[in-house]
């Protein structure tokens, strides 16, 4: 990606995230990542912290880039195109991480020519252990999307779909990490009524579904396998997992993906 010049419209997070983790890759060196932000705090904070280049100027950042990451808020998004959404075109691939805003609303903001990809990111991005999700607009060739993996894959692991699928993407790996971070809270909660102390059971109980998420990633088993493998006949595990079968734990998470879906897609037709 030596000729990739990347320009981060927003510095919020999860820019931080993407330029931490494509410098820390070294898929592209400091002098190709550019950030335009209204916030010279948070502009002197990235330059400061990572070396890149910084604007406070849309129009200039769109100048000088051949990628230009959209990580602003959806609302903000009409008022960037209104003020310089024309001077993207033909030499730029757009990345939106906009949330909610079809590749179809991207595709008319922008100028004739301009290649498209939207990315669906999550909070895991902060650790670089995202899942994101990509899908490829009307005129983004196979080059594109190798350049959008190449920003995503430097934060976690990617995978292509049809835009169609994007609203399951939000409600599953978007909405995920809370539900998540609830069921590590939960579990905590269990070891400190068991009788141990806050810290310790809150460091177990991350740990413990950071390591079944690893088993299962490099094991490429179902989980079912694994999750049979260290429940023994007549022992602690199947005590437990039948109190969660009877509490309907499989059946709320499967319900929270699909409410979390449904509001995805609300959202999106908003927009």
């Amino acid at each position: 990606m030596k000729a990739t010049r990347i320009g981060f419209l927003g510095g919020g997070n999860i820019t931080g995230a993407l330029v931490a983790g494509l410098l820390g890759s070294k898929v592209v060196g400091q002098d190709q990542i550019r950030v335009a932000d209204p916030r010279q705090d948070r502009l002197s904070e990235l330059a400061n912290e990572h070396g890149v280049g910084v604007t406070s100027s849309n129009t200039e950042l769109f100048t000088w880039a051949n990628v230009v990451v959209l990580a602003v808020k959806p609302q903000v998004l009409p008022v960037v195109f209104g003020e310089c959404g024309a001077a993207l075109g033909k030499g730029h691939l757009v990345v939106s991480l906009c949330a909610g805003v079809s590749l179809r609303t991207i595709e008319a903001g922008v100028g004739a020519g301009t290649r498209v990809v939207r990315a669906m990111p999550n909070a895991a991005a902060l650790a670089r252990a995202s899942a994101t999700a990509l899908s490829a607009g009307s005129l983004a060739t196979e080059s594109d999307l190798d350049v959008a993996r190449a920003l995503f894959d430097a934060v976690g692991k990617t995978v292509l779909l049809d835009e169609h699928h994007l609203d399951a993407v939000t409600g599953l790996s978007g909405s995920g990490p809370a539900y998540v971070l609830l069921f590590i809270e939960a579990l905590a909660d269990g070891g400190v009524k068991a009788g141990l102390p806050r810290d310790v059971a809150l460091l177990l109980a991350a740990q413990t579904v950071l390591g079944a998420a690893q088993l299962l990633v490099d094991s490429k088993q179902h989980p079912a396998a694994l999750k049979d493998m260290v429940t023994s006949p007549g022992g602690t595990t199947i005590a437990g997992l039948s109190v969660l079968e009877l509490a309907g734990v499989r059946g709320s998470v499967i319900a929270a993906v699909e409410a979390a879906t449904r509001r995805a897609t609300e959202l999106g037709n908003r927009s």
